[in-house]
């Protein structure tokens, strides 16, 4: 073995009790209290033992309790010095049993603290504690030397043994405990991600509708100050209401497609340009569903495409073009170019940096760009 190994405490989940099934923990009860009966039977089956020979064996035996119990607490702290003097402590309890006559008592003692050495203390400490208890136990044991022989070497295995055992169930309980942190860490991620998508869906529909809205109510108002007629500025307020419908029918959509509710991508692109004087849409390919990512990818984009084509280039024709390939969806978006709207600049200005970055994080790619008439609009999403 390696010097790491001599001097290496055993884990403290290898020293505790969590990972033990409930059959070794009764079994470990018996265990024990057949080990306070051999010390009882031990301490009073002595004929020359009276009444304050009893007093003194019963409180022997539990100082002898006390100690163990407190050997254990030690070496789960991995606190060498006051193991070592409680196990120091033990044996003169032994020895102090045996120069009294209850040598069952000390026998006993002495082999608990050869096996409990060599499963809890670290191999450098417990190989002496093992040979100066299991020493004493074949000193005083009455047995035939063989008998005795194959006593300690058993005992001494059997402790070797209960340390290999500890440290399997160890090692178990900390794969356990990662695995755990690892599966929570998971489940966050997994909750961080839907919460990032759930808020792109939210800032999507809102960023389309209330800017939409947002033209409309500002053009009334430069109406108003302009002195226009009643008629042109009401024309603008309805144009406004009919916007504030949309976002509200696209909301529930939006929540529809968070509820995994989505009604064709064709039919939401033809219904997305009807109003739209010079708009059409086309779909080539074979038509099939596509994930919830790409398919509410391919609409928000449509929707700031068409957005953006009524901020900057009014009375512009629109052709929308749905392309349906092997592993990819292509969706293409021009204008043939317009006059600016009466508030080019409304907006956050972040409608083409929001379309990209939809696109990204499904391994697609957006292009934006000026064309020969207008301005073209091109997704790819991987499907």
């Amino acid at each position: 073995m390696t010097e790491n190994a001599w001097t290496r405490w055993p884990s403290r989940e290898a020293l505790a009790r969590e990972g033990i099934s409930r059959p070794r923990r009764m079994l470990a009860r018996a265990v024990r209290t057949l080990v306070i009966a051999l010390l009882l039977w031990g301490a009073y089956n002595q004929k020359h033992v009276g009444i304050w020979g009893a007093v003194a064996a019963m409180a022997g035996v539990l100082v002898t309790g006390g100690l163990a119990w407190a050997f254990f607490r030690t070496t789960y702290q991995h606190r060498l010095v006051p193991s070592l003097a409680l196990m120091s402590a033990l044996l003169g309890m032994a020895v102090a049993a045996e120069a009294t006559g209850f040598r069952g008592p000390a026998l006993v003692i002495w082999c608990g603290c050869g096996i409990a050495a060599l499963e809890r203390l670290p191999l450098a400490a417990a190989a002496p504690v093992t040979s100066v208890g299991l020493a004493a136990y074949s000193a005083f044991n009455n047995d035939v030397w063989l008998t005795t022989a194959a006593s300690v070497a058993g005992m001494a295995l059997a402790g070797y043994v209960l340390r290999l055992d500890a440290e399997a169930r160890g090692h178990a309980q900390k794969l356990l405990a990662q695995e755990r942190a690892a599966r929570a860490a998971e489940a966050e991620s997994a909750a961080l991600a839907e919460r990032a998508r759930i808020a792109r869906e939210i800032h999507d529909v809102l960023a389309h509708s209330l800017s939409a809205q947002l033209v409309h109510l500002e053009a009334a108002r430069l109406l108003i100050e302009n002195g226009a007629d009643r008629e042109r500025i009401l024309e603008r307020v309805v144009a406004a209401r009919g916007m504030a419908r949309d976002g509200l029918a696209e909301t529930r959509q939006a929540l529809s497609a968070l509820r995994g509710e989505l009604t064709p991508l064709e039919d939401f692109l033809s219904q997305l340009v009807i109003g739209a004087e010079g708009a059409e849409v086309t779909v080539t390919g074979e038509r099939r569903p596509l994930p919830v990512e790409a398919s509410q990818a391919v609409r928000r984009v449509a929707q700031e495409a068409l957005t953006n084509v009524r901020k900057h280039a009014q009375g512009a024709k629109v052709h929308l073009r749905l392309a349906y390939s092997e592993h990819e969806v292509t969706l293409d978006v021009r204008d043939s170019g317009g006059r600016p709207g009466e508030l080019t600049g409304a907006g956050g200005g972040y409608g083409l940096l929001g379309m990209r970055e939809r696109a990204e994080l499904l391994g697609g790619s957006l292009d934006a760009r000026p064309d020969e008439e207008g301005f073209a609009v091109t997704l790819k999403v991987p499907v």
